[in-house]
């Protein structure tokens, strides 16, 4: 078999695509992986071989942060930069995959770039399968607004409004996306009937988490695709690359100094300036943790944290008041790594070794950040900032897991009382309990739901399932 993977948007969203690279290469499959122009080094420095498709996607967060419409008081002018902010790199996308699909036996995109891969794939008459990390087709069993009084509306309502933002999307994208064409027809089929071509949308979550899904979604569920073995974080890969711009700027890198949070450059254990002892640079992310009581890991992935200097002194400052360590992973944000006593900054971890030594877990509610920290048992604060993020923190805060936040709404005093909810023996024991039951295959068992596109036992309708395309 030879697949055509296509993952785009933020590393969050690359890195199943990886695992899932990595997962068919070693069944002997040949895999052509295309990522955003801006992870093809990250995937490569995992062994992974990858082309690149579509735009550098920090650079479309970047254009994103810049396009004020988005906090305008006009919902029209919000509504239009949403559409732009939809179609952005669609084209691009289209012509470097029409470029590299001849040849292919089927096609695999993520959430992100789906219905330009799809488009690509049906007209080549290729099997095609998505891989979604949240439920996001019509289904009444997923409140379609991520906020606590959605939970009470009748099904239906749901069902309705999640069809309705698929025609949303589907609109915006129509002026830069071809008409989905039909299926190619095959020898055998007959002069009135269409071929079938199988498609799948591979839901890659725990369904646990959204009671009744399962039951409105022909899946096939996966579980989540989570990096079991430490794959990703043998390199230091993702977090290298923040959106352009941001790392150079003089006044945040001055004010991160007087924080204290800038790694030394070399091994003089002369002490920093301020009361707090400075470690060297030459010490351990595992060496911290031995050193010490359990810390609070603090981490936003690609997501934009907005003043690197005043977010550092929030948590900081929170962590320091309840006695608890900080530990920071970065990402994409602006921050300088170090380590002293009682602060460690670091640009990844490896999510399996790390949390589990953690009394907390608070980030923005990336599918996979959420998988890691539920696999780990560690309470969680989920400070959301767009797309699926709301609503893994409604989810989780309705199953006792986590407490849930805007990440616009953060402040200290938020923070520290939200700390509290997840500090609670009821939610610590419910995250333990959750822990002792997560599934670890989903890697495998997406590989095993691509394998089943080409002659697989599962029936076409089976596969098939309502998609966006309403």
């Amino acid at each position: 078999m030879r697949a055509l993977l296509a993952f785009t948007g933020s590393r969050g969203d690359a890195q199943p695509g990886i695992l899932l690279a990595r997962a068919l290469r070693e069944r002997g499959h040949d895999v052509t992986l295309a990522l955003a122009p801006n992870l093809v080094a990250s995937a490569e420095e995992h062994r992974i071989p990858a082309v690149p498709f579509g735009c550098d996607t920090a650079e479309l967060l970047d254009a994103q942060r810049a396009d004020h419409r988005f906090a305008d008081r006009d919902p029209r002018a919000r509504l239009r930069a949403l559409f732009d902010l939809q179609r952005r790199g669609v084209p691009e996308q289209l012509a470097d995959l029409r470029a590299l699909a001849p040849g292919h036996d089927l096609v695999v995109a993520g959430m992100a770039g789906e219905e330009a891969a799809e488009s690509v794939a049906r007209a080549l008459g290729l099997p095609f399968a998505a891989v979604h990390f949240f439920p996001i087709q019509p289904n009444d069993a997923v409140p379609v607004a991520p906020t606590r009084w959605a939970t009470g509306l009748p099904g239906f309502v749901h069902r309705w409004g999640w069809s309705v933002l698929g025609r949303a999307r589907a609109a915006a994208l129509a002026p830069v996306l071809p008409t989905m064409p039909r299926p190619p027809r095959t020898e055998n089929a007959s002069a009135d009937t269409d071929a079938e071509v199988a498609t799948a949308r591979i839901q890659a979550y725990d369904d646990r988490l959204f009671p009744g899904v399962r039951r409105q979604l022909p899946g096939p569920f996966t579980g989540f695709m989570i990096d079991v073995d430490g794959f990703l974080t043998e390199a230091t890969g993702f977090a290298v690359r923040p959106p352009a711009g941001r790392h150079d700027e003089p006044e945040i890198a001055q004010s991160l100094a007087t924080l204290d949070c800038t790694a030394t450059t070399t091994t003089s254990d002369a002490p920093s300036p301020s009361s707090a002892r400075r470690r060297s640079s030459t010490t351990s992310l595992e060496s911290w943790l031995d050193a010490g009581t359990a810390p609070i890991y603090v981490g936003f992935g690609s997501m934009d944290v907005g003043d690197p200097a005043a977010f550092v002194a929030m948590v900081r400052e929170v962590c320091a008041g309840r006695g608890r360590r900080l530990l920071l992973a970065s990402g994409w944000a602006a921050i300088a790594a170090g380590f002293e006593d009682a602060v460690a900054i670091v640009g990844q971890v490896d999510h399996a070794r790390v949390l589990p030594r953690c009394v907390a877990a608070v980030h923005h509610g990336g599918a996979g950040t959420t998988a890691a920290a539920l696999r780990a048992g560690v309470p969680q604060v989920i400070c959301s900032v767009q797309a699926d993020q709301p609503y893994w923190g409604q989810a989780l805060r309705r199953l006792g897991l986590a407490a849930t936040i805007p990440a616009k709404k953060l402040t200290a005093e938020r923070l520290d009382a939200l700390l509290d909810q997840v500090a609670r023996p009821d939610v610590i024991a419910r995250a333990a309990s959750y822990a002792a039951d997560f599934a670890t295959d989903g890697v495998e068992r997406a590989a095993d739901a691509v394998e089943s596109l080409l002659g697989s036992p599962i029936a076409p309708e089976l596969l098939r399932s309502a998609g966006r395309h309403l």
